[in-house]
C-alpha cells in the first residue's frame, strides 16, 4: 500500500517564534505516534523560506519532515528572490512544493518553469510535490481533466524514463482553496483516478501505482476521513487547517 502523506503548507504566515511554538504543540501530540506513523504515513511541514532555519531546529529529532514552498531550477546565480536546492538541503529539507495554484495564478509561473523546478528538486534528491488543479471557470466549462492532465504532463516533461517515480502529485482544485468549498470525495476521486491513469501511460503501471496523489483544497478535521477513504487519495496538502495544532494533528491521524 502507498504511504499516506499529510503535508502542511503554511504559506506566508507566522514569525520564527510563532513557528517554534506551533511545532512544539504539534510535536507534543504527534511524536508519541511516531512508531505507528512509521508503518504507513509521512507528515511534513512547509513553512515560508525565512522560517526554515527555525523550523529545522524545532523539528530536530522528530519524525516530522521539513519541506519548502518553492525552489528555483538553477543552482546559483543572479536570480533575486529565489532559493536553490543547496540552500534547502543545508537545512535537511526533504519535500518541495512546486506549481501551487498561487504560484501559477498570482506569480504567473508557467507549466515549463514548474516542470523545470520539479525536475531540479528531484535531481537534488528531494521529493517534489507537483500541484495541479483547475479554476472554477475551467470546471464549469467541463475542462477539468484537460487542464489537470496538461499540467501533469508538462510538469513531468523534464524528467526522463522512470525518474518521476518519487514525485508526489497534489490535486488542488483552485475553486476549493481557502474558500471553504471542498470537492466531494467522489469528485476528488474521479480526478485522482484520471491522474493515476495518465501516470500509467507516462510511466509503467507498477510505477504509477506507487505514486502518491494528495488532495488539497479546504481540507479540514471534519472532512479528511471521507476523502482518505477513496482508493486514489493518498494524503492531503493542508493550508489553513495546518496553522492550528489541534486541527493539523487530527488530520495527520486520519
Amino acid at each position: 500500500m502507498r504511504r499516506k502523506l499529510f503535508a502542511a503548507n503554511w504559506k506566508m504566515n507566522l514569525t520564527p517564534v510563532e513557528a517554534r511554538t506551533l511545532i512544539a504543540a504539534i510535536r507534543a501530540e504527534l511524536d508519541r505516534d511516531a512508531p505507528i506513523f512509521a508503518a504507513d504515513r509521512d507528515v511534513m511541514i512547509a513553512p515560508s523560506a525565512l522560517l526554515i532555519p527555525a523550523a529545522a531546529q524545532a523539528l530536530a529529532g522528530s519524525s516530522i519532515a521539513l519541506g519548502a514552498q518553492n525552489m528555483y531550477f538553477e543552482s546559483k546565480g543572479a536570480f533575486t528572490g529565489e532559493i536553490s536546492a543547496e540552500m534547502l538541503r543545508f537545512f535537511a529539507v526533504r519535500f518541495v512544493i512546486v506549481g501551487h495554484s498561487e504560484r501559477r495564478h498570482i506569480f504567473k509561473e508557467d507549466d515549463d518553469m514548474i516542470g523545470r523546478r520539479a525536475a531540479a528538486v528531484a535531481a537534488a534528491r528531494m521529493t517534489p510535490i507537483l500541484c495541479v488543479g483547475e479554476t472554477a471557470a475551467e470546471r464549469d466549462a467541463g475542462r477539468t481533466l484537460d487542464v489537470v492532465l496538461r499540467q501533469l504532463q508538462n510538469g513531468l516533461s523534464h524528467f526522463s524514463g522512470d525518474d518521476a517515480t518519487n514525485v508526489v502529485v497534489a490535486y488542488e482544485p483552485v475553486w476549493a482553496i481557502g474558500t471553504g468549498r471542498t470537492a466531494s470525495p467522489e469528485q476528488a476521486q474521479a480526478v485522482h483516478g484520471a491522474i493515476r491513469e495518465a501516470l500509467s501511460d507516462r510511466l509503467s503501471h507498477t510505477t504509477s501505482a506507487a505514486v502518491r496523489i494528495l488532495y488539497g483544497g479546504s481540507v479540514t478535521a471534519e472532512n479528511v476521513d471521507t476523502l482518505m477513504a477513496k482508493p486514489d487519495i493518498d494524503g492531503a496538502l493542508i493550508g489553513g487547517a495546518s496553522l492550528k495544532a489541534e486541527s493539523f494533528v487530527r488530520i495527520a491521524r486520519a
